[in-house]
C-alpha cells in the first residue's frame, strides 16, 4: 500500500495544534505529592479535553487525578476488532525551563547554523549535533535558546488528536474503537501511577513518545528514585572550630562516592547508571536527588543497595544519623510483559514500513508510561513522536516527523 500523504490543510492543523501546546506551561514536578504535581498542568489538560470534544470523540473524559480519556468510535459494521489505544504525557521535564516558551518555525531548512536568539547568540549547529543534516529542506520547529521546546510529549499528544480528527473525517477508513489518553507527571515517574487500565479499555496500546523517526521499543530501563538527606551543624564561622558541621561540604564529598564512569554522560546501549539531578545544600542542611537506571533487573538490584551501603559507610564515618536515604521505584522494564505477544510489536513495524519507514528497534535509555502499564496489564510499546535533543534549549521537531507519527496511527488502526 502507498504512504498516505496528508494536504496541507492537515499539516497546518498538525503544526498550530503543537505551537499551541508547547505554549502553555505544564512543567511538572518531583517535590510535589500531588497528582497532577502541579497546578500549571490543568491548563493543558483541560485545553486538550475542549479539543477532543469538539472533534466529536465518544465519552471524553478527565478524572480528578488530570488523567484524560476519549474514544475514536468503530465504524465497522460488525466489530470484532480489538480496542486499541494511544497515549502520551503532557507536562515537560523540570530539567529545563519550560515557562514562556516561544517556538520557532523554520521552513526549508538549508544546513546551516540556526541563531535561537539574536541577543544571545545562542544558536543549534549542525557542528554540534549532526542529527540536524537528516532534516535538510524540511520544517524545523525549535526554541529561541531560552527555554525547552517540549516535543517531548506535546509532539505525541499534537500527533494523537490530530490523527483522532482525521479518522473521525475520513470514515472511508475503517478501523475498530481507539481509545485516546494523556497523562500528567511522566517526566518524574509517576505518570501512570493511576491510570485506569480497566476504564480504558483498551487490549493493547502504544505511547507516542520516542525520538527520531522509525524508533519502536519495548525494553526500557529499570528505574528508581534516591533522596539523600544530609544534617549539618550551622555555628558562627568565628567560632566554629571543632563544633560545625558543613552539610554542603559533606554533600560534595557524599557525590565523589560514586563511581564517576556510571552517569549518563559516560554509558551507553544497556549499561546503567546513577544521575544526580539535583543539589540544595546549605550549613545545616543538603539533600541530593538521585535516580538509578539499569536494564538488567539484577545490576538494579545491586545499584540500589550499592547506594544504600554507600550511605551506611558515610555515617560510619561522620556520625550516625549524618546521612539518610529514600529509595522509591519509578517503573520496571517491560521487555518480559511482550513474552506472546510480539505480534503488537509486529503490528507498529508493518505500520511503520507501509509508511516507508525502517523500524529501528531498540532499548529506551529511559522510561514511557507504557514501561509501567504493560506491568498493570496493558502492553504498552514505545513509538517515535520525533523530537530531538530533549529537555534542553537544543530541542527540536521536524514537522514531516510529526506527519509520519500520525501516518503511522493511522496505518495501525487500519489493521
Amino acid at each position: 500500500m502507498s504512504a498516505i500523504e496528508f494536504s496541507p490543510l492537515w499539516k497546518e492543523k498538525l503544526l498550530n495544534r503543537f505551537l499551541n501546546y508547547v505554549k502553555i506551561y505544564s512543567t511538572s514536578d518531583a517535590e510535589s505529592e500531588t497528582t497532577p504535581s502541579t497546578e500549571r498542568q490543568w491548563n493543558i489538560a483541560n485545553y486538550i479535553v475542549e479539543e477532543l470534544k469538539t472533534i466529536g470523540l465518544e465519552n471524553v473524559s478527565i478524572d480528578e487525578n488530570g488523567y484524560i480519556m476519549g474514544y475514536v468510535p468503530s465504524n465497522l459494521e460488525n466489530n470484532d476488532k480489538p480496542t486499541i489505544g494511544f497515549i502520551s504525557h503532557y507536562d515537560t521535564s523540570p530539567d529545563f525551563s519550560g515557562e514562556n516558551v516561544n517556538p520557532q518555525v523554520w521552513e526549508n531548512y538549508d544546513g546551516s547554523d540556526l541563531v535561537l536568539n539574536q541577543t544571545t547568540g545562542f544558536t543549534l549547529s549542525p557542528a554540534k549535533f549532526e542529527s540536524l543534516k537528516k532534516y535538510i529542506g524540511q520544517t524545523l520547529i525549535t526554541t529561541d535558546g531560552n527555554t525547552l521546546l517540549g516535543a517531548d510529549d506535546k509532539a505525541g499528544c499534537a500527533e494523537i488528536v490530530t490523527a483522532a480528527e482525521y479518522l473521525m473525517a475520513n470514515p472511508e477508513i475503517k478501523h475498530g474503537r481507539i481509545a485516546i489518553g494523556f497523562t500528567p507527571d511522566e517526566e518524574i515517574g509517576r505518570g501512570a501511577h493511576k491510570f485506569d487500565v480497566a476504564k480504558f479499555g483498551a487490549e493493547f496500546a502504544y505511547t507516542m513518545d520516542g525520538g527520531e523517526v522509525g524508533e519502536l521499543e519495548y525494553e526500557n530501563f529499570n528505574a528508581a528514585g534516591a533522596v539523600v538527606k544530609i544534617h549539618g551543624l550551622s555555628v558562627h564561622p568565628g567560632y566554629a572550630y571543632g563544633k560545625m558541621v558543613n552539610a554542603a561540604l559533606l554533600a560534595s564529598e557524599f557525590a565523589q562516592m560514586l563511581p564517576a564512569n556510571e552517569t549518563p554522560a559516560t554509558t551507553k546501549g544497556f549499561d546503567g547508571f546513577y544521575h544526580l539531578m539535583d543539589l540544595n545544600a546549605d550549613i545545616s542542611e543538603a539533600k541530593l536527588q538521585y535516580i538509578i537506571r539499569d536494564h538488567d533487573a539484577d545490576k538494579f538490584e545491586a545499584r540500589k543497595k550499592f547506594i544504600e551501603e554507600r550511605v551506611a559507610e558515610f555515617n560510619q564515618k561522620h556520625g550516625e544519623g549524618t546521612a539518610e536515604i529514600e529509595i522509591k521505584e519509578q517503573y520496571r522494564n517491560m521487555k518480559q510483559q511482550f513474552e506472546g505477544k510480539m505480534h503488537i510489536i509486529d503490528l507498529a513495524a508493518a505500520a511503520m514500513k507501509e509508511a516507508g519507514i525502517e523500524p529501528k528497534i531498540k532499548a529506551i535509555r529511559g522510561g514511557t508510561d507504557g514501561a509501567q502499564l504493560s506491568y498493570m496489564g496493558l502492553p504498552c510499546p514505545n513509538i517515535f513522536a520525533g523530537g530531538i535533543n530533549f529537555h534542553g534549549p537544543y530541542e527540536y521537531v521536524a514537522l514531516e516527523s510529526m506527519e509520519k507519527a500520525m501516518e503511522v496511527i493511522v496505518n495501525i488502526v487500519k489493521a
